[in-house]
């Protein structure tokens, strides 16, 4: 597909999406988040992709929501709206429901949808002059983009509220030490160490990356008891895969195990 508001492509089993609207602070709108949903379905259906790297064109990962066109839409905006989050939620859910991890890399503004899309992401590798806000209540808007659902997850309740009522920026520092980043890089190391997290990643245990994905995601809400029988199940599932056989090869035999990420 010819893609206008993102790049796309794969390299190495790393799918790599780009926002691709720079000079509109990569922004988001009903086209951009079709493009996502249909590229994050594209990871999800291909075997190939083994690892996903998003990352924003130009000063700054994104700023949000197209504000400028959602002014334009008038009586017809609260439709155009869901759309839009219509696509972007099932981006969103492809990305975290594939077995392929997904890492964002973030420089300058993660803000509204951007910092929505962001913190969905498996792992979160920030420049050091990156700033994360939420920025939905400062224009009378709500959040969207799975952030109710990861935000406190990840922060807590408390910091979760101080964040979607105050609007408060983050610095990257502050955003590692609340738990929202996984890494804080120097600005010019950002895109060389998120390309190095994914092609690592890539070339590890796909099938099991997505089970254990699974299991942290239904282990927020389980019984004790419901998520052991769950990690029984997967373990039990894991060593019948070429991966969980060769990785217990690899380790008797003291050697690194090639994983085929099936």
């Amino acid at each position: 597909m010819d893609y206008q508001a993102i790049r796309f492509d794969i390299q190495d089993h790393v799918a790599h999406v780009v926002l691709n609207r720079p000079g509109n602070a990569n922004s988001i709108n009903a086209d951009v988040a079709r493009e996502l949903m249909l590229v994050a379905i594209d990871c999800d259906e291909n075997p190939e992709v083994r690892a996903v790297l998003i990352r924003g064109e130009g000063p700054m990962f994104s700023g949000g929501g197209d504000l400028k066109t959602f002014a334009k839409k008038g009586d017809e905006l609260s439709a155009y709206l869901k759309e839009t989050t219509t696509y972007l939620h099932g981006a969103i859910s492809r990305f975290a429901r594939q077995s392929a991890p997904t890492v964002s890399a973030v420089h300058g503004f993660a803000a509204g949808g951007g910092f929505s899309l962001a913190i969905a992401s498996d792992l979160v590798l920030a420049a050091e002059s990156a700033k994360f806000t939420m920025a939905y209540t400062n224009a009378g808007l709500t959040p969207d983009g799975s952030s109710t659902y990861f935000l406190p997850r990840l922060v807590g309740l408390r910091r979760a509220m101080d964040m979607a009522l105050t609007n408060r920026v983050l610095t990257a520092r502050e955003a590692l030490d609340w738990g929202l980043v996984s890494r804080v890089t120097a600005d010019d190391e950002l895109v060389g160490a998120a390309e190095s997290l994914a092609c690592k990643l890539a070339k590890g245990a796909t099938w099991a990356f997505g089970a254990a994905k699974g299991l942290l995601h239904r282990g927020m809400h389980e019984s004790l008891e419901t998520q052991m029988e769950m990690e029984t199940r997967a373990i039990a599932d894991a060593v019948r895969t070429v991966d969980g056989r060769a990785g217990i090869g690899a380790f008797l035999e003291k050697r690194r195990p090639s994983f085929q990420g099936h």
